[in-house]
């Protein structure tokens, strides 16, 4: 039951620094003043690049540009660590396998291999690169703007709803969550047993998900009764500026570079 609770409140701890985002996209710096379409094509082409790129110098050289594109964006290095750690954790599980299961030359007296190290450099950089693109858009772009820019490129219908339902209501099923093991904790007195601690676990899941159920089906039937058919409509208009035509170009160049240099 405690570690239950632990897990709800630390991911509903995570989970409210979304919100940052918002505050985030309303400042004003370099990557805010950019047409979403521009931004959504650009750095999705950056990510691209960055995976497609044979060489460790030039991934490297993309992370670097985002993290200076996040320092004149106003994002903070606070942000910008918590998603490395998190891209670092899990890619490590995957990167320090490899360490010692490529074949190649050992290194010293170790089971590590040269062609282990070079595999796991790559992976680590190019997740973290990737990582770091995605919260250059997701923090500089309100997240209806990003949907609407998806829709704008073909992005299918049924992908741009799923991902704008998720985003939005993941945090009020948490949010939720958390709630109801608040009210349980302070309504129980005493110390329970462990079993008693499980079935009220049990309980409070069974609880939970039939909340959840009956909240997607009402927000559907209300979504459709309003003339949702999965568009993302927004009250701003995307029009191209100067500056947008510029930022573009300048996404192409760095865009073509990164390409030339990772081949």
């Amino acid at each position: 039951m405690k570690f239950l609770e632990r897990t709800i409140e630390g991911l509903y701890r995570a989970l409210q620094r979304a919100f940052e985002a918002e505050h985030s996209a309303a400042r004003r710096g370099l990557l805010q003043a950019v047409d979403p379409r521009i931004k959504v094509l650009g750095l999705f082409a950056l990510i691209v690049a960055a995976t497609m790129s044979r060489r460790l110098w030039p991934i490297a050289a993309l992370l670097a540009l985002a993290i200076v594109l996040a320092a004149v964006s106003r994002i903070s290095i606070g942000t910008l660590s918590r998603v490395w750690a998190g891209a670092l954790f899990f890619t490590g599980v995957i990167a320090i396998p490899a360490l010692f299961l490529t074949p190649g030359t050992v290194i010293g007296s170790t089971h590590i291999t040269r062609q282990g190290v070079t595999t796991a450099c790559f992976l680590i950089l190019r997740v973290e690169t990737a990582a770091t693109m995605a919260i250059l858009l997701v923090f500089t772009t309100p997240w209806a703007h990003v949907l609407k820019a998806l829709r704008i490129f073909r992005v299918p219908v049924v992908f741009v709803a799923v991902l704008g339902m998720t985003c939005r209501y993941i945090l009020l099923l948490l949010e939720t969550a958390h709630e109801t093991f608040e009210s349980r904790r302070s309504r129980t007195v005493g110390t329970l047993s462990g079993r008693e601690r499980r079935r009220m676990a049990v309980a409070s899941a069974g609880v939970l998900l039939n909340r959840s159920s009956q909240l997607s089906d009402d927000v559907y039937l209300a979504m459709q009764a309003r003339g949702f058919r999965g568009e993302v409509y927004v009250l701003d208009d995307f029009r191209m500026t100067p500056r947008d035509w510029a930022a573009l170009a300048a996404f192409v160049g760095l865009v073509a570079a990164a390409v030339w240099a990772g081949r």
